[in-house]
This record gives C-alpha cells, structure tokens and sequence, in this order.
C-alpha cells in the first residue's frame, strides 16, 4: 500500500541501498581482514547498476521489439526493482601478491570510505523524508 506513494517508493530504495551498503561494508571488511591470507580472493557486491536497469525500464516505452507469441523474446521486458538484490562476486582474474592474495589494501580502503560516506548521505535522505511527513503532521 505504501510502496505506491512517492514517499514510499522512496523509502523502500533507500533502504534496499542501505542493505546493499551495509552488506558491502561486511564484504570489505572481510577483504581487508584476509589481506595476508595466502591464495584469498577478495570479493565485491554489485547492486546499483541491476537497481538502475531495473528503474530504467520501467520508464521504456515499447517502441521496437513486439513480440506475437509468448515464447518470443522481448527486448523491453520490465524489470520489478524490488527483485533486485545485492550479488557478491569473487574476484578471480586478478593476483595482487606473490602470495595468490589479490587484496590491495589501498583499494580496499579508499571503497569503504566511498561506501561510508554513501551509508552516511541515504540515512541523511531517510532522515529527511520523516522530517518532511513530520512537518506535515504538525
């Protein structure tokens, strides 16, 4: 019922990116924690790029592709963008150390701090839209 409020819309896609943060906060953490491990391999999550596919194709019109039998293949299938979930993926192409362990400490570093700071903005976003209904209340 909510969910199809602008205010609801919006509070379910922060949250889905706060999980997604939150999961990729625990994968770092697991990366940089086996920075010495031999032969680990670091993993990252994907989730933004699925979610924007998926809000974009809500906003394709049918132009090119009409298919005239169910099993044909549709070239703008619709995407619900509360099927999309975080993935973790392993990392095996690359080997940062002599060790088999293609951790860099660095990276791994740098992409918390962007996720910290991502995590901190969507809580401030949150924040916001209750402050706005609480206005609203009073």
């Amino acid at each position: 019922m909510l969910n199809s409020t602008t205010f609801g819309r919006s509070v379910d896609l922060l949250q889905r990116n706060l999980s997604a943060s939150w999961l990729r906060d625990q994968v770092i953490s697991d990366n940089i924690a086996n920075a010495e491990t031999p032969n680990f391999k670091r993993s990252e999550v994907s989730f933004e790029a699925q979610l924007s596919r998926a809000l974009a194709s809500e906003n394709k019109a049918s132009s090119i592709g009409v298919t005239t039998h169910p099993k044909h293949i549709s070239f703008d299938q619709k995407m619900d963008y509360q099927s999309v979930v975080p993935k973790i993926t392993l990392d095996y192409l690359t080997t940062a150390k002599n060790n088999g362990n293609n951790v860099d400490i660095e990276r791994e570093t740098m992409e918390r701090t962007k996720n910290q700071m991502m995590y901190e903005m969507m809580t401030y976003a949150v924040n916001h839209q209750f402050r706005q209904i609480n206005t609203v209340l009073r």
